[in-house]
């Protein structure tokens, strides 16, 4: 089936506000969703009023409306709120022709910048646009399709499955780089701190999902160049858990691609084979810490 130009969900983020456009063939089967059955935030904002002529639904709501959750960070806010599908039940009891989905959506905004409530004449460049043109580092944390050539469309697994990351960092004007993940968290929510909770990426780089018997987790070697990592983590859920979803959340930091890893700057990986951890780069020592767990801290 040939892909549609347009994504399912848009979301725009505005100075004061958030609108998202739903497509209404949602899943891309042909079969349109009611606008009834879409609803935002845990208070449930209906959208605009639709036009049943019209191929999308749209949504605008403030930002801190609709039971939106706002998260403070050393240079961000960001507003976390969900998009619910929730379709009618069919005439037949017996039977199930769709299953409810949901959305998550954020939008980051930069807490930093020098503000000035007066007019400023500078004779030199801006602190602002110094700092843009140097320092701006973008990461991104992406699914791959099983050869690694491509971002993978679907988010969808079965237990059994690999699931493929590779996270990049790009930079304007900065020095070379290497990229590192410190920790990546599974949880059954958006709340990277909620119960339960398991770090498959830990101690600063320590993948030790791949010490349990039945996983085959690991970074991949080589690099495709030092500011890529890529790394393979077997599909699990939580056990009793009803529910089929997971949340994954990394934190990824970066190097100067000159300095040797370290205990601080690692990505190791178990060797079932050998019964011990082994580097993506550089010597056995820097992935000791990771069967004492003293790690030091970045």
């Amino acid at each position: 089936r040939a892909l549609s130009p347009r994504p399912a969900v848009a979301v725009r983020c505005q100075e004061g506000q958030l609108a998202v456009t739903v497509r209404r063939d949602l899943f891309g089967t042909g079969r349109p969703v009611r606008a009834a059955e879409l609803s935002l935030g845990t208070a449930a904002c209906p959208p605009l009023s639709p036009n049943p002529a019209q191929a999308f639904v749209t949504f605008v709501a403030a930002l801190h409306e609709c039971g939106s959750a706002l998260q403070v960070t050393p240079d961000s806010l960001i507003y976390r709120t969900t998009l619910f599908y929730k379709p009618t039940p069919s005439g037949n009891p017996l039977i199930v022709r769709a299953t409810p989905a949901e959305v998550l959506i954020e939008c980051h905004y930069p807490r930093k910048s020098n503000v000035s409530s007066g007019a400023v004449h500078p004779t030199w460049a801006p602190f602002r646009s110094t700092v843009a043109a140097q320092e701006r580092l973008r990461f991104s944390l992406r699914l791959m399709d099983d050869d690694w050539s491509r971002e993978r469309l679907s988010n969808g697994f079965q237990l059994g499955d690999s699931l493929r990351f590779q996270a990049d960092v790009t930079s304007e004007g900065h020095v070379p780089l290497r990229l590192f993940v410190d920790q990546c968290v599974a949880t059954a929510t958006p709340d990277r701190s909620s119960s339960p909770r398991y770090a498959f990426i830990d101690l600063g780089g320590c993948l030790v999902d791949g010490r349990a018997e039945d996983t085959g987790s690991a970074f991949v070697s080589p690099r495709p160049r030092p500011e890529s990592l890529r790394f393979r983590v077997d599909a699990f859920k939580f056990s009793g858990d009803a529910g089929n979803l997971l949340y994954i959340s990394c934190h990824l930091r970066v190097s100067p691609a000159a300095q040797a890893p370290n205990p601080w700057n690692k990505a190791c990986s178990f060797s079932k084979a050998s019964g011990l951890w082994a580097p993506l780069e550089g010597t056995a020592a820097i992935c000791s810490c990771c069967d004492t767990g003293s790690c030091p801290s970045p």
